[in-house]
């Protein structure tokens, strides 16, 4: 049988097809090649069209049929990863009402803060494991404030996921771990958090029927699957966000157990038996993909907006004509340090980890006589593994000491200097391993779809394609410091 993946990114939609016997990939496919946009209305805004995403998979998935590499007809599941915490709100047709807001969107801040308060900020963490702070729960309450007559309309409202499992089925769920992310669930009550239903003033109605992340979701619809070349009736049989979805590729599911990626945004994931929450709601902990009441499995999650958007921000304000790959090549002929150049890569939103604040992204010390393509390269991925070090110093304050990090040798993780740097700079050794979204969703359908009798079966063939160690010839710790004062200054002064 083969297995179908599909990851909804911001900058792309990306599909593989994986042999589930061999759990190896036979085709993938991206669509678009060039990066996707983002609607930004107004200054911390961003948006994008749901409908978008939905044509993005049906022309990711011709590109992959058209490799001729596989039967279509032997697809025997769906699964499907999304960026997380992306509003969608849908009518009794089933038509979206609105562009999505989407997670570095940060409109709906001060509204997440009035509710932390007026909710109690001990019965939000105790209940919720999060401040309301600046998810899908408060952008849900954004449009009710701001858009009368499209909440008024409402009939469902959804993730980024959800919606593309309703365009392949029908129907419209939700789990535990999407309703955890969007602040929409009490752990301690194991139920949709009335607090936050009855603060709002949400109908309840909104909430699609709960289901487990592996478990059928809805069958194709034969309409569709005539326009997909796909079978009829094939199960959607896993649904989940990006980050745990990372996890799970890279079979992060125990304690203990830590994932990382740096994509558009960067992200360090670990897993927990606890329910663990940050007094400053810096990090937040949802349910993991293996989350049950009896068997608690929670995810630690540290998002930095500013990681990929900052090097493509790089690359087409300094690098025009170059790949990323040659940038990579460049940045090596600056030394460590980069000459005393320091990069703040803060400018996508509103970051959860400086307590919800919009610091910008920041140059600082250029030499005009000494700093070359290369040094602002360089310097631009060491900002980056700093604020990597700096969130995952937060992280151990709150109990979680990773003693490997595993990443998918993917995005900046393709940079050997990026990859050297991050190691050096928190310390802690990375495993590489050849894998990514599209390819966790698709063992995540196996998974749901009884194809694999455990998890772990489903990850049987998959092992490390490189380990890094700190090396105790790279002093970064000076630089860390240096970056560290940069930003409390510019902490200070927001």
């Amino acid at each position: 049988m083969l297995l179908l993946g599909i990851d909804i990114g911001t900058s792309s939609t990306k599909v593989s097809v994986i042999d589930a016997t061999t759990q190896k990939t036979v085709a993938s496919a991206q669509y678009p090649v060039i990066e996707a946009p983002i609607l930004a209305l107004k200054s911390g805004w961003a948006e994008q069209s749901p409908e978008m995403w939905w044509d993005q998979v049906q022309q990711a998935l011709a590109i992959c049929h058209n490799t001729g590499k596989y039967n279509s007809a032997d697809i025997g599941a769906i699964g499907i990863a999304y960026q997380m915490h992306g509003l969608v709100l849908v009518d009794k047709n089933q038509k979206a009402l609105r562009n999505s807001i989407i997670w570095c969107d940060s409109r709906a801040v001060e509204i997440g803060e009035k509710a932390f308060h007026a909710i109690g900020e001990d019965n939000c963490l105790s209940h919720l494991l999060n401040s309301p702070g600046n998810f899908t729960a408060a952008k849900l309450a954004w449009v009710e404030e701001n858009e009368p007559e499209i909440y008024a309309q409402i009939d469902k409202i959804m993730l980024p996921g959800d919606f593309i499992a309703m365009k392949l089925t029908g129907e419209i769920t939700t789990s535990v771990s999407a309703l955890s992310e969007g602040i929409f669930f009490d752990f301690l009550g194991n139920r949709l958090s009335k607090a936050v239903v009855d603060y709002f003033g949400f109908d309840e109605s909104f909430f699609p029927k709960i289901k487990p992340v592996f478990s059928v979701h809805g069958n194709l619809q034969a309409s569709i699957a005539q326009k997909l070349s796909l079978k009829t009736g094939i199960p959607v049989s896993y649904k989940a966000g990006d980050q745990p979805n990372n996890a799970l590729s890279l079979n992060v599911l125990n304690p203990g157990e830590v994932a990382a990626t740096a994509g558009t945004s960067g992200v360090i994931y670990g897993v927990s038996d606890q329910l663990t929450y940050d007094k400053q709601s810096r990090v937040n902990t949802f349910a993991h993909v293996n989350y049950t009441e009896e068997q608690k499995r929670l995810g630690v999650l540290l998002c930095i907006n500013g990681t990929g958007s900052m090097y493509r921000w790089a690359k087409n304000s300094f690098g025009l004509g170059l790949s990323y790959l040659q940038m990579n090549i460049d940045a090596v002929n600056a030394p460590a340090g980069s000459d005393g150049l320091r990069v703040l890569p803060f400018g996508n939103g509103a970051e959860r980890m400086l307590n919800n604040k919009q610091v910008g992204a920041h140059l600082h010390n250029i030499d005009l006589n000494l700093h070359t393509q290369a040094h602002l390269f360089r310097a631009v991925q060491e900002g980056i593994a700093f604020a990597f070090r700096y969130g995952l110093d937060i992280m151990r304050e709150n109990g979680m000491m990773p003693t490997v990090i595993r990443a998918g040798k993917n995005n900046l993780f393709l940079s050997e200097l990026f990859t050297e740097t991050f190691v050096n700079a928190t310390d802690v050794p990375v495993e590489l391993y050849k894998n990514d979204g599209s390819v966790g969703a698709a063992l995540g359908a196996g998974i749901g779809a009884s194809v694999f009798s455990t998890a772990a079966e489903a990850f049987k063939n998959m092992h490390p394609v490189q380990l890094i160690e700190p090396s105790k010839s790279q002093h970064l710790e000076p630089f860390y410091q240096e970056w560290q004062a940069l930003l409390k200054t510019q902490l200070l002064n927001n």
